[in-house]
């Protein structure tokens, strides 16, 4: 790699040039991802790649007449210390509010290039349109909320909002919800079995957290290989099998943990029991409000569907321990 002070003004005339088309395609790649779920964000994207080849072509118009048609290889990648970029822009269903952070992020440092490459220019010419590229990119947040103004209308950003409801209910809160099902109910069975069969705090502990953390990864690679988001706009599916692994097995170990009281202890079994029992109703109770609010679930619905199948499945444990 080649140090920043070691450029000649050919070389940083070629990284410019190489920035600038590089960040245009990273521009567009964000326009085409939000394009579907964002698609008046994604027209403020497409404008920004539009300056970026306008800023090409002037770096590009400049350089032919001082150093002729031929470009030196060189990228911002062989340059020491400067402008790396995440490579964000290979992940689809990227939240919104990233890709602006990203964005914000890419034009400052485009812009702290262009100031320390000014100051380095010894053309007349050649340091005016680095001053010139660096005031420009120092301006790209007012340009682009600009753009916004005329292309975000309010009913446009209704729209959004709209969409990004969707985009967080089926990343987060379905997987969440899955998994939070899936760990508070199942394990109910297996960990009240084991509690009325011993009455032993410690090995119905241990029964209860070997259930939720073989649900929880159970459930995890079960979500991340059910769907790559690709098609259905689900997002990652490594964060969405992250999401529903982990709540799978805090729902199961919120109810295993009560069991942790010493069995030295006076009525061990019963007090863990009840412990126990009392969080189990408010564990059935939240997800009969995340389906309410979420899934657009009647309550009182929500609240039928999951107390219900709870209590079956505790009752079910509770018998078969007890037998």
């Amino acid at each position: 790699m080649k140090a920043f002070s070691d450029l000649s003004e050919r070389e940083i005339l070629a990284v410019a040039i190489a920035s600038e088309e590089e960040d245009g395609r990273i521009y567009l790649s964000f326009a085409e991802d939000l394009a579907e779920r964002y698609p008046s964000s994604a027209k403020v994207f497409e404008q920004m790649a539009e300056q970026e080849a306008s800023h090409r072509h002037a770096l590009l118009n400049l350089y032919q007449k001082r150093f002729g048609p031929n470009l030196p290889p060189i990228r911002r990648e062989d340059v020491k210390g400067f402008l790396r970029r995440r490579p964000i822009w290979l992940t689809r269903n990227l939240p919104l509010e990233t890709i602006r952070k990203e964005a914000e992020t890419m034009e400052y440092g485009s812009a702290l290039f262009y100031e320390r490459a000014a100051e380095r220019a010894t053309d007349v010419g050649v340091r005016k349109l680095l001053g010139d590229l660096a005031a420009v990119e120092k301006g790209h947040e007012n340009i682009a909320m600009r753009i916004g103004a005329a292309v975000l209308t309010p009913g446009a950003k209704k729209a959004e909002d709209a969409a990004y409801q969707r985009f967080f209910i089926l990343q987060y809160v379905q997987p969440g919800l899955a998994g939070l099902m899936d760990g508070s109910v199942s394990t109910l069975a297996p960990l009240f079995a084991a509690a009325f069969a011993t009455q032993n705090n410690w090995e119905t502990f241990l029964v209860g957290l070997a259930a939720s953390i073989g649900a929880g990864i159970s459930m995890g690679f079960a979500e991340a290989l059910s769907d790559d988001g690709s098609l259905t706009g689900r997002g990652s599916p490594l964060l969405r099998g992250g999401i529903c692994g982990l709540m799978t097995a805090l729902g199961g170990l919120g109810h295993t943990l009560p069991y942790l009281v010493p069995d030295t202890i006076a009525d061990h079994f019963k007090i863990a029991t009840t412990i126990a029992g009392v969080v189990v109703f408010f564990e059935l109770w939240a997800i009969a409000f995340i389906r309410a609010r979420y899934m657009d679930t009647p309550f009182l619905h929500a609240v039928f569907q999951i107390v219900l199948g709870g209590a079956i499945v505790l009752a079910a444990g509770i018998l078969i321990g007890g037998a």
